[in-house]
């Protein structure tokens, strides 16, 4: 039926109706010769380019490709990062990121004694390159939801069961160690790394918060009772310590005082014995007392010294001015009585008796 039209199509008549003879020789449509070359070359250049395309895969940076062999993993290898050569129509890559990667969950557990603990946890994890073909097989693409999910919130639960509402604040370290071992042992079989966990906020009932800040300010309280007791302890000793140091001081100086007047008494008695000794055996001193205290005034009455006859003190007898009396001489001494005093005049002055 096709030829047919595309004869009564072709075929020229002349005004009678005779039939002339095709001159155009492209037969068919009437194409060129050139044409009928050009037409299955572009569609073979095409074909080529199309099985080219399909035959050249690129894995982008930070990417690990797994191969498909008609739907089916192959996984013996994993493709790294760059372009690879495979079968057209028989071959597919897909592509699984390897770097590292993160995941916020938030997960409501109870602690140890019955607190109701909003916790927020963020883990950084990646996925071991070497064995993307596998985790692609036995989990796929949706690895998170399936496997890292349940994973944190199973261990968060477990970990804060284990530990008070307080001690989950306190002891922050400790509860983040043992949700990473916690972590960690549940991904590795996946082949799954966890590179770092953080526990980004910690969320208690509001009584409980309550309950916290009351027994904060309590203590707080307590605290600031014992410091005022410690500072008036302070105080009081320091008080003790000035009057101490005052006592100790006055005693000090009573002490001082009393030493000087024993050794000013010592010394006056040392200084009566020196005079008392050079008395006895010279009277110097006296003489030099005696003329320190005259006022230089001669007396208008003298005395003479020895009998009234002046026999013992010859023709002319020596007129003396007393002006201390002190006994001479030993008490002992055989020469003069015991109760004997003479005068000793700072100077003597001889003159002629006219009686």
């Amino acid at each position: 039926m096709v030829d047919f039209f595309k004869s009564k199509r072709n075929r020229r008549i002349t005004p009678d109706g005779e039939p002339l003879e095709d001159v155009g020789g492209g037969g068919g449509f009437g194409f060129s010769s050139p044409l009928k070359i050009a037409i299955p070359a572009i569609i073979a250049v095409i074909l080529i380019f199309v099985i080219l395309t399909s035959s050249l895969k690129i894995v982008e940076a930070g990417n690990r490709g797994v191969l498909l062999k008609f739907g089916a993993v192959d996984t013996s290898v994993s493709l790294s990062e760059g372009l690879h050569f495979v079968l057209p129509f028989r071959d597919s890559i897909v592509p699984m990121e390897v770097r590292t990667q993160k995941i916020v969950e938030s997960t409501t557990s109870a602690s140890k004694d019955l607190q109701n603990v909003a916790t927020e946890v963020a883990l950084n994890y990646r996925i071991n390159p070497d064995t993307v073909p596998i985790l692609y097989k036995e989990i796929g693409l949706d690895y998170s939801n399936r496997v890292i999910v349940p994973t944190i919130q199973e261990s968060v639960k477990q970990v804060t069961a284990r530990y008070n509402a307080e001690e989950l604040i306190t002891k922050r370290d400790q509860v983040k160690a043992e949700i990473e071992q916690q972590i960690e042992a549940r991904l590795t079989p996946y082949n799954i790394v966890m590179d770092t966990i953080s526990i980004t906020d910690f969320q208690f009932s509001d009584q409980f918060v309550q309950a916290v800040e009351a027994k904060v300010q309590a203590e707080q309280r307590a605290l600031q009772a014992q410091n005022e007791l410690r500072r008036i302890q302070i105080e009081a000793q320091q008080t003790e310590a000035r009057a101490l140091g005052e006592q100790k001081a006055n005693i000090a100086s009573a002490e001082g005082q009393r030493q000087a007047n024993i050794l000013r008494a010592q010394g006056e008695s040392a200084a009566i014995q020196t005079i008392e000794t050079q008395l006895n055996n010279s009277t110097t001193y006296l003489n030099w007392l005696q003329a320190q205290k005259w006022d230089g005034k001669l007396p208008l009455v003298t005395g003479s010294i020895g009998g009234s006859d002046g026999a013992a003190g010859g023709g002319n007898s020596l007129g003396a001015i007393p002006f201390i009396n002190i006994p001479t001489g030993s008490p002992t001494s055989s020469s003069s009585s015991s109760n004997t005093s003479s005068s000793i005049p700072p100077f003597e002055t001889s003159f002629n008796s006219t009686g």
